[in-house]
């Protein structure tokens, strides 16, 4: 990912391999990481059972929150794909419980369409 794009906070794909292994004690048993995108030092996960959002707090990044939303507590979602001038694309993700959805951007050499896929797959 640019500096750029984590500037203007868009999100890129990053390796499996590269997030499973500092998220392996999160993971549990017969659970693995499908996807993953990297939002300046935040992380969107895709897993087989659970969407995972790691927040990585404070100066040094140190302290981290993270966020695991079961499939099935996610309602509906909208993806909006970037246009000609348009730099990013959007996801807007809806949990129940809460009014106001869960939103990422993504730089425009990202497949928006594969990302709502791996959603669809587990949500529908």
């Amino acid at each position: 990912m640019g500096l750029f794009d984590g500037l203007m906070g868009n999100a890129s794909e990053v390796s499996i391999g590269e997030v499973e292994k500092e998220f392996t004690r999160v993971l549990t048993k017969g659970e693995s990481i499908e996807r993953a995108y990297k939002l300046i030092r935040d992380l969107f996960l895709f897993t087989n059972k659970r969407l995972i959002l790691v927040d990585k707090q404070g100066v040094t990044g140190k302290k981290v929150e993270i966020h695991s939303i079961p499939y099935k507590n996610i309602t509906h979602f909208s993806v909006e794909t970037a246009g000609n001038f348009d730099l990013d694309a959007e996801l807007k993700i809806w949990v129940s419980g809460s009014s106001t959805p869960i939103q990422k951007q993504f730089n425009k050499s990202l497949n928006i369409y594969e990302v709502q896929t791996v959603l669809a797959d587990y949500v529908l």
